[in-house]
């Protein structure tokens, strides 16, 4: 099949503003979240706050899943936020994606969202250090990632967060041991902290640090579930079906050695609709083009990690294809809510 040049569009100024206005109130979300928790102590009604950027989240992610996963990943990417703001981000979007597949009732869905956003928030500058940090974590520093969980969920209650199945997924979300029961036999705090225990890991590998670069997301799927996630692993089995294998906004190389980047999923995990940037010499090609790999050769043989291209992927190629996103996907009767005020 012949690939499809990117070009302008009946009504492609009006899409562009609108994905622009859309990449405005991410930016805008990561900024509130970020401003909450590097200093939770100083914000007044935290415990209001932060779920409304839960609700916040929950418009933006149905307003087009796709774009959203594509943005959260390219803000996690380009972040200047701080590695813990932009941790949280991509953590809460994924519980947001995965709550439909997983069946979870609307007041699981806000606890498990208003956790992820929260579930590091005792160690919000030891994070943000580590991520910068060449050395291996001292002594003291691993006593303090040992602790943070029941740090986390400590402070929480010092800015009166009186939510308890909130509260007892932050001090859960990392297990000592796998729970065996099936989600649904679990209590509601330990079905969330279980969900919430493999997004965490799933989004930490896919951001760079210092001491090591990023995983791809197939890999870091693979890390989590094995390479064949099996439908007993109800966790893994919903990351791989809600978000795929290699979710948008993600590189990928097809078998023809070109590099490409995902726009959209489609109904098979590893078949989703990419734009081909890099040919097989690793040149960049004058107009990036769409390619639906679950029609036709050629497909995709890896994942590759977002830092060894960057260089010679342009974030001026990445806004080019995020327009693309926006304006693949019919516009709804109305788009989301501005931010709220804060």
């Amino acid at each position: 099949m012949q690939a499809t040049a990117l070009s302008p569009a009946p009504g492609a100024p009006a899409a562009d503003a609108q994905y622009e206005d859309l990449r405005g109130l991410w930016a805008e979300l990561e900024a509130a979240l970020s401003l909450l928790l590097s200093a939770p102590l100083q914000v007044q009604n935290f415990a209001l706050r932060l779920p409304q950027l839960a609700d916040w989240l929950q418009e933006l992610v149905a307003h087009d899943s796709d774009a959203a996963l594509y943005l959260v990943f390219q803000l996690a990417a380009d972040s200047s936020a701080g590695y813990s703001a932009s941790h949280a981000l991509v953590s809460a979007t994924l519980c947001e994606v995965l709550a439909p597949a997983l069946g979870l009732p609307a007041p699981e869905r806000r606890a498990l969202v208003c956790a992820a956003f929260t579930m590091n928030i005792g160690m919000t500058q030891l994070q943000d250090q580590l991520a910068l940090q060449r050395e291996a974590p001292t002594a003291a520093q691993r006593a303090q990632i040992e602790r943070h969980a029941l740090e986390s969920q400590a402070l929480l209650v010092r800015l009166f967060v009186d939510d308890p199945l909130w509260l007892d997924t932050v001090a859960a979300h990392h297990p000592r041991a796998k729970a065996a029961a099936p989600l649904a036999q679990l209590a509601a705090p330990d079905r969330l902290a279980r969900i919430l225990a493999s997004v965490d890991r799933y989004g930490a590998m896919l951001s760079p640090r210092k001491t090591r670069g990023a995983r791809s997301a197939t890999d870091s799927v693979r890390v989590i579930v094995g390479s064949e996630p099996a439908p007993e692993d109800e966790v893994g089995y919903a990351l791989v079906r809600s978000v795929g294998l290699c979710p948008p906004g993600t590189l990928v190389r097809l078998d023809n050695g070109d590099t490409a980047v995902v726009l959209r999923r489609s109904s098979r995990p590893l078949q989703p609709l990419v734009a081909r940037v890099l040919d097989a010499a690793g040149q960049p090609f004058r107009t990036p083009a769409l390619h639906d790999t679950s029609r036709a050769a050629p497909r995709i043989v890896a994942a590759l990690a977002r830092p060894t291209l960057a260089q010679r992927i342009t974030p001026q190629t990445m806004a080019l294809l995020g327009v693309y996103v926006g304006r693949s996907r019919p516009a709804p009767a109305q788009g989301p809510h501005e931010a709220p005020a804060f």
